[in-house]
């Protein structure tokens, strides 16, 4: 009686299926090899921790993968360059907007009286009427000379006011 599966061929068989096995893990190691190397690029510059990665995971295959992910860097330089991005632009949001000096509340830049506590936060130009910050004593716009009213006062009041001091004195009577 013959047989039924011939011993010569179940070896052959077990020969092709151990190197289709063989091949398949062999495959599935250099991916994982090949997907740590582009994973850990995109996560650091360092070239110590790039190598170091790729040989844990060429080394000890599904456990060093495992190990690789518990210990790679949480983000990835992308990551990180969007985040400071972000924080940029929040930041310069945040410095762009204007606050009142006087109750810190927020003014846009075209008001000339905070609403909220009726502080002075700009003049207007005497020549074009465009805004201008409260020391300017030059319109940047239109070059007009606008005299602070706090500093140097005009000679006409002066002297008017010289002129009423000596009035009084004279008409007092004595």
């Amino acid at each position: 009686m013959q047989p039924i599966v011939d011993l010569d061929s179940l070896g052959n068989i077990f020969l092709y299926l151990s190197a289709f096995l063989g091949a398949v893990f062999a495959g599935l190691w250099l991916s994982l090899v090949i997907w740590a190397f582009r994973d850990i690029r995109s996560r650091t510059r360092d070239r110590f921790i790039q190598y170091l990665a790729i040989l844990l995971v060429a080394v000890f295959n599904l456990p060093g993968l495992l190990i690789y992910i518990i210990l790679r860097p949480p983000e990835t330089l992308d990551d990180k360059y969007q985040r400071s991005l972000e924080e940029e632009a929040l930041l310069s949001e945040i410095e762009t907007k204007t606050t009142c000096p006087g109750c810190g509340s927020v003014v846009q830049s075209d008001w000339q009286i905070c609403p909220h506590c009726h502080t002075r936060l700009h003049k207007p130009c005497t020549n074009c009427g465009r805004l201008m910050e409260l020391p300017w004593q030059v319109c940047p716009y239109c070059g007009n000379h606008t005299p602070h009213p706090h500093r140097n006062p005009p000679e006409s009041t002066v002297e008017q006011d010289s002129q009423h001091v000596n009035s009084t004195t004279t008409d007092t009577p004595a």
